[in-house]
């Protein structure tokens, strides 16, 4: 059987920058202790990506309060995503464009037979088996929604949240204590990365997915530096900088 995303995640530069996503990860997650992250830290990861993943979108104001629904939610989302992923995909958009879309397009895929199309494809990655890290399955199912955009408008933080469900599922931020959104929006303003990635990945080549990939790693790495864990030294108070 085919390995599309193994043979991905075999591209020239991807393993190390996936191995160093991971250690930057696990380094912030080590320094704390799995079992000593608060609620509260959590709930305050989860509202910076919201924010950041708005910021992104073009318009904060207009998708804040959609990304922060969605938010609320990410972590039982994040429990399905591989095993119920058309179920996900529905209830996020429902969560995230509530009063900017019909509420009868709530959930539902725009027309096309392509939408649907790649739609299941991605389902079925999804739900399928790979040798693959969960950073390159989290890239690619980001990549796949916000270039498609299969719902409508917005669809760009439906694909952040999906790539930060898929790590939650995996097991590599499984309190959704750092904030991938947050480093995309770095990785954009400090050299208009995170856009020109995804029009890379449009593309098809070989190159462009590579690019992405590399760019998503380095964004969950910056993620797990924007963490509130990373901002505050361990027994509490607020680290000075």
């Amino acid at each position: 059987m085919t390995d599309p995303l193994a043979d991905l995640a075999r591209l020239e530069g991807v393993p190390s920058a996936v191995v160093a996503a991971r250690d930057a990860v696990d380094a912030v997650l080590r320094d704390r202790g799995l079992r000593q992250i608060p609620a509260a830290t959590t709930a305050e990861a989860l509202l910076a990506g919201a924010s950041a993943s708005a910021e992104l979108e073009g318009d904060r104001e207009r998708w804040l309060p959609g990304a922060v629904r969605l938010s609320t939610e990410l972590i039982d989302l994040a429990q399905l995503i591989r095993t119920s992923p058309g179920q996900v995909l529905a209830r996020a958009h429902t969560l995230l464009a509530h009063g900017q879309a019909p509420e009868e397009s709530l959930g539902r895929l725009r027309p096309g037979g392509e939408v649907s199309e790649r739609v299941r494809g991605l389902n079925q990655t999804l739900t399928g088996r790979t040798e693959a890290p969960a950073l390159v399955l989290a890239a690619v199912a980001h990549a796949e929604l916000a270039t498609l955009v299969p719902f409508g408008p917005g669809d760009g933080i439906l694909g952040r949240a999906v790539e930060h469900m898929i790590l939650i599922s995996a097991g590599l931020d499984p309190r959704a204590a750092t904030v991938p959104a947050a480093g995309h929006l770095r990785a954009e303003r400090q050299g208009g990365s995170y856009f020109a990635s995804l029009t890379s990945y449009r593309s098809g080549t070989a190159r462009g997915v590579r690019d992405w990939l590399i760019h998503c790693a380095r964004a969950v790495a910056y993620g797990a530096e924007l963490s509130p864990l990373a901002q505050s030294p361990p027994g509490g108070g607020t680290a000075r900088t």
